[in-house]
């Protein structure tokens, strides 16, 4: 298994996938970020079998939600900037393992969306579960159904069969 860390979350894939921290990019940072105001990029890209996986990490269970833009508009906003960036990043990467990596998700034969949203688990006036999950993948759904009209909203203890697992 290969295990990547996003802030406290631990997410261990098959040995198989390809797996990249997309928001530690230098090509991110360094040049497509810097383009306009409102950039943003999704913490992992995965990739097995032809199928992209652009997923999007929030845990919630220490500190509540503070950002005034709605999560489902962060997502796809982190959705679509991640995308447009994949053909320049291809292109005019200057690392090579990232302009690799851009070519594979260029020649993708599908995408998909997982938002991994951790909450308390326990309902309590500090830290309530504030937010639903079943809602949040509704609201996503109407979004980016061009991009996956099946997104995914899970959580550590509820992968919905996912292959990959997260502590």
């Amino acid at each position: 298994m290969m295990d990547i860390q996003v802030d406290s979350l631990t997410f261990s894939f098959p040995d198989s996938w390809e797996v990249s921290k997309y928001d530690e990019w230098a090509f991110y940072r360094n040049q497509f970020q810097k383009m306009r105001p409102g950039i943003q990029g999704v913490d992992l890209i995965a990739i097995h079998g032809g199928v992209i996986w652009l997923i999007e990490a929030k845990d919630y269970r220490q500190y509540p939600r503070t950002k005034e833009v709605e999560l489902t508009e962060e997502v796809a906003n982190k959705v679509f900037c991640t995308l447009a960036a994949m053909l320049p990043a291809k292109l005019n990467a200057s690392d090579s393992s990232e302009r690799n990596f851009a070519a594979q998700v260029v020649r993708g034969q599908r995408l998909r969306v997982v938002l991994h949203l951790e909450q308390p688990l326990k309902h309590s006036i500090l830290f309530p579960r504030a937010i639903d999950p079943s809602k949040v993948q509704l609201k996503l759904r109407t979004l980016i159904k061009p991009i996956d009209p099946h997104p995914k909203v899970v959580e550590s203890t509820q992968m919905q069969g996912l292959p990959w697992t997260v502590k």
